[in-house]
């Protein structure tokens, strides 16, 4: 038998939590964990951004030579050494898993390197996303997804970068919008993201229960144009 998603969060959230463990000790674990069950208590709510890829200019990002993007659609294109470092961060495994199972999914990696070490890396998906998401997609639609940028890299603008040179592709091979996300308590992810083409559609929560998804807006009428309009209305 297979996991449900709520089975395979909480598993992967215990493996993660695991590996935490083993590299910080127990007090730092205990910190993290308080923070993170405050977080999704009280401050769970997901500032949802949007973006008309057909207004997105190809002069929107210009990449310094000391960086480069790729998009990666499949295992095989990963380097040996790419791989270990994308997946060694946490739980090498896990890791593994999830990026398996993406790609066959569909899903795109995109990295970004900086003088040509792996800096951060970003996913995309179109016409759907990997969980239940705040908005129901468009088949043009893209959801952007988990980017991460490396505690080496962070404070140079890198995410910035990234975001914009996958919107600036995706302009050219799509009509539809493209969705990403941030935790309304992740400040620097919501200040980095005002820095690229993404505007703010609405503040939202999302309840799972017997595998039925329930969105809640704030303000939920300012929102409902755009939704209806990134998915034809249904």
């Amino acid at each position: 038998m297979g996991f449900s998603f709520p089975q395979m969060a909480i598993s992967t959230s215990v493996s993660r939590l695991a590996v935490y463990y083993a590299r910080h000790g127990l007090g730092a674990t205990f910190r993290r964990t308080s923070l993170a069950l405050t977080r999704g208590v009280f401050s769970n709510r997901m500032v949802v951004f949007y973006c008309d890829l057909a207004s997105v200019s190809p002069a929107v990002v210009s990449i310094p030579d000391s960086l480069t993007v790729r998009r990666q659609r499949g295992l095989v294109e990963l380097g040996e050494l790419e791989l270990h470092e994308l997946t060694a961060f946490w739980n090498p495994t896990v890791a593994l898993r999830n990026i398996k199972e993406r790609f066959a999914q569909g899903a795109n990696l995109w990295i970004i390197k900086s003088d040509g070490q792996l800096a951060g890396f970003g996913w995309t998906l179109k016409g759907r996303t990997i969980e239940p998401h705040y908005v129901r997609l468009g088949p043009e639609d893209v959801h952007l997804f988990d980017f991460h940028v490396f505690p080496q890299f962070r404070g140079l603008g890198l995410n910035p970068v990234l975001v914009k040179a996958i919107l600036r592709t995706l302009a050219q091979e799509s009509a539809g919008r493209a969705f990403i996300e941030a935790a309304e308590w992740n400040k620097p992810q919501l200040s980095s993201l005002t820095k690229t083409p993404f505007q703010k559609l609405g503040l939202a929560r999302k309840f799972t229960l017997l595998g039925r998804t329930t969105v809640r807006w704030q303000g939920a009428k300012a929102v409902e144009k755009v939704i209806n309009s990134a998915t034809g209305g249904d």
